[in-house]
């Protein structure tokens, strides 16, 4: 499943952050690319030991570890600290799928990259390509979200951003070990936290609350690995 998560940075936080991105160092995003993937990467990035990707990576993480639309559908053991990325004057990355492990920089931390997540730093209007094209199950998406919110999407996807033909496209990625592997599991959860959710709301007292509140743990409890 793909998630649109809103409003992660506001538009004031997002404004400040795209000022300080605009002023930063930028390399050749082949630095953090596999074999197969560096011959695609056609794009900026900066540096993982930035001392400015360090503070944004540490604010995004508080508020995805708060978000409780992350939280759901995502169900989140690990997350790999978010890196920064600039698509500009032609850059593209083509088609591939993400590694399947990530080891975090000067640590012995692996992260299994169940999902994929894009926070997205400017407006779709102010460049033009730079989709992010997703194929799955469910299809073929091209996807240019506002500023400040974050798509989240199955790892396993092939995805390629499309050229940058104005403007930069400026945003973060990330992925993250999920405590239920399978896709088809998490989003089986995710819906029914989404319906618990719902219920409580508007009928806070039904007796079928505790039962499916139940089965949702219980789900969670056989599928989930810590």
């Amino acid at each position: 499943m793909l998630f649109h998560i809103p409003g992660i940075f506001s538009p004031a936080e997002v404004a400040q952050i795209r000022q300080a991105l605009e002023q930063a160092e930028w390399v050749d995003g082949k630095v953090t690319a596999g074999y197969q993937s560096a011959k695609a990467k056609h794009n900026l990035q900066l540096p993982e030991d930035s001392p400015l990707a360090r503070d944004i990576s540490e604010s995004m993480l508080q508020r995805l570890w708060l978000n409780p639309l992350f939280m759901s559908a995502a169900l989140p053991h690990k997350v790999f600290p978010p890196l920064f990325n600039c698509y500009t004057a032609g850059g593209s990355f083509d088609f591939h799928i993400d590694n399947a492990i990530r080891q975090v920089r000067n640590s012995p931390e692996r992260v299994r990259t169940d999902l994929s997540a894009t926070l997205f730093f400017t407006e779709p209007d102010e460049y033009d390509g730079g989709e992010l094209v997703i194929q799955d199950t469910f299809g073929t998406q091209r996807i240019k979200l506002p500023a400040g919110d974050l798509l989240l999407y199955p790892a396993t996807s092939l995805h390629k951003v499309e050229a940058v033909t104005r403007g930069a496209r400026l945003a973060s990625f990330f992925w993250t070990q999920s405590l239920v592997r399978e896709d088809s599991q998490r989003s089986l959860l995710f819906e029914m936290d989404q319906a618990i959710q719902s219920l409580t709301r508007d009928v806070p007292e039904h007796p079928a609350l505790i039962q499916l509140t139940g089965n949702y743990h219980n789900l969670l409890r056989r599928w989930a690995e810590v």
